[in-house]
């Protein structure tokens, strides 16, 4: 069973994500803000994280980028009632969008396009050895200077 982070400072869009993607036969975990996101990233490792850009006074593009920077290949789709995150550089960073909304079809939507990708990658926590094994096939991963 696919794991999904929800990531939203308004509990009911929480309630409403975890209900539509529980029935989905999706596990949920849900987070109100970026307090300690990241070790519940590391500990519950989900297969997705549905960030909410404006996390109150926190910022989920911030937040995005440290999910990058440590959980390289985690997606994450960023949820969103505001255009204006598309002239944020960082915004690029997440696999896709949503314009949150009540009508959940293309959250599930795209949530399922994610899943299917992944089933024909690598999963977001790779093991070392999956990693040198990678290295040793594209020479652009390689560490060496």
């Amino acid at each position: 069973m696919n794991k999904i982070l929800v990531v939203d400072d308004e509990k009911s869009m929480q309630l409403l994500y975890a209900d539509e993607l529980t029935e989905e036969g999706y596990q949920v975990i849900t987070h109100g803000t970026t307090t300690g996101l990241m070790d519940l990233v590391a500990r519950e490792r989900p297969d997705l994280v549905l960030l909410d850009i404006r996390l109150g006074e926190e910022n989920g593009l911030d937040l995005l980028q440290d999910i990058r920077n440590t959980f390289y290949d985690l997606p994450v789709i960023l949820c969103t009632a505001y255009s204006t995150f598309k002239q944020d550089v960082r915004s690029m960073a997440a696999d896709d969008y949503v314009v949150k909304s009540f009508d959940m079809r293309e959250l599930k939507s795209k949530v399922r396009r994610v899943f299917e990708g992944l089933k024909a990658t690598s999963a977001p926590f790779p093991e070392e050895g999956n990693l040198l094994k990678l290295r040793s096939l594209c020479p652009c991963a390689s560490t060496s200077p």
